[in-house]
């Protein structure tokens, strides 16, 4: 049978270098983004493009269903393509509701499709303060003021919806990102990753690992991903070597 997965946030940060390592391992790539232009870089990419607005629900379920996926992979966020401090506040918002609604429509679709298993990107910067480094028990941000708490709440929205849903769920806390793409080139402290290490997480996912959480991030102190070492084979040094 042919391996097919469908990503939502294909033309996303983390997106843009996961799509040709699936690709490039015999998987058929059905990638969403909300611009004719990046459906365009996808379908160059060997994606097969859909253009759709994961806040409608009911095209949505319908792309996913057409795509006839096993695998749902959800990279979507509602970010700036630079990371402006002053934007930041009202971007919070916005990518805490598309954590919270667009979540629950890609489960929805991801369902009506009969996918077995749901990759889902969250972050391992939102835990609450405590002893580090962060494992994936400890406990996130949920009751925080501010910024940190809207995203947190969201956050813990999108990691309850896919652990609760009937498939296999798998939630990739990802760390800081820096590398092509982000806008930001050395490791941040706190808990960093390269995306191309993110994206490398996403794909051995698809097929290791069990339902369950999975921090995603450097060994600087901050967060342990000794589970995803252990369960995906993961590594933080992983560089996939697309071109940025």
């Amino acid at each position: 049978m042919a391996k097919r997965v469908f990503v939502a946030g294909a033309s996303g940060a983390i997106g843009q270098r996961l799509c040709p390592l699936l690709v490039a391992d015999g998987w058929q790539v059905t990638g969403t983004t909300r611009s004719r232009e990046k459906a365009e870089w996808l379908r160059a990419m060997r994606v097969e493009p859909v253009i759709v607005d994961v806040f409608d629900e009911q095209a949505l379920r319908e792309a996913v269903i057409a795509a006839k996926p096993s695998i749902v992979v959800h990279q979507l966020t509602e970010l700036p393509d630079v990371l402006d401090p002053k934007l930041m506040d009202e971007a919070s918002v916005r990518n805490a509701h598309m954590r919270q609604v667009g979540t629950r429509h890609l489960v929805a679709a991801a369902v009506a499709a009969r996918v077995t298993r749901l990759v889902a990107q969250s972050i391992a910067f939102a835990y609450a303060p405590g002893p580090t480094p962060y494992r994936e028990d400890a406990p996130l941000n949920v009751s925080g003021t501010g910024r940190a708490g809207v995203s947190a709440r969201g956050v813990a929205s999108l990691e309850e919806q896919v652990l609760a849903a009937p498939l296999e769920g798998i939630v990739l806390r990802y760390g800081r990102l820096y590398g092509p793409h982000t806008g930001v080139g050395a490791p941040p402290p706190g808990g960093a990753v390269h995306i191309d290490a993110a994206a490398d997480a996403a794909h051995r996912a698809l097929t290791r690992g069990k339902r369950g959480i999975y921090n995603i991030a450097e060994s600087d102190g901050a967060v342990s991903s000794d589970k995803a070492a252990q369960d995906l084979d993961w590594s933080a040094d992983f560089r996939s070597g697309v071109r940025a």
